[in-house]
């Protein structure tokens, strides 16, 4: 991912009202972002904590949504699995984000929602090396196959919820 500016980041919503644009902060952790490392900018809200937001470049374009997160979570002491960056933890460490469609179809109420990490270190799981056996070799496609894989569908999401 290319760096972005935060006029850029601002503009990329399609699925935001002017409102939600004024008062969205972004995370001070774009400032030291390593941006080659990044596929995708997403973060949580630090003020209205239901709210998160979700960057990607589409067709060298940055698209940005934003998403809430349901009320309730699930029971901690089951376990899920991430759509995005398809990492299984426990339950409670899995939000249902919905993100209004862009356009008339948003207006009139249409929505998508996926299970993503509740606190959106999608980019981060992704990169974290699980702990060898004994005698086990890494295979060194497997990481670069979840990086993409996160990617393709993160870009899928976020073009589905842009229509």
């Amino acid at each position: 991912m290319r760096a972005l500016s935060e006029a850029e980041i601002r503009g990329s919503f399609v699925n935001a009202t002017p409102a939600e644009l004024e008062r969205f902060e972004l995370p001070i952790e774009v400032l030291v972002a390593e941006w080659e490392r990044l596929d995708a900018l997403a973060w949580r809200d630090r003020r209205a904590r239901r709210l998160g937001y979700l960057v990607t470049i589409i067709d060298d374009e940055p698209v940005g949504v934003v998403l809430r997160a349901a009320e309730s979570t699930m029971s901690r002491h089951r376990a899920a699995i991430c759509t995005l960056c398809h990492t299984q933890q426990p339950a409670d460490q899995v939000a249902l984000f919905s993100a209004r469609r862009a356009g008339p179809a948003g207006e009139n109420g249409d929505s998508l929602g996926a299970y993503v990490c509740a606190d959106l270190s999608c980019q981060e799981n992704v990169r974290l090396h699980a702990p060898l056996a004994p005698a086990e070799v890494r295979d060194g496609w497997q990481a670069l196959r979840r990086i993409e894989g996160l990617a393709t569908r993160t870009r899928a999401f976020v073009a589905d919820v842009r229509g």
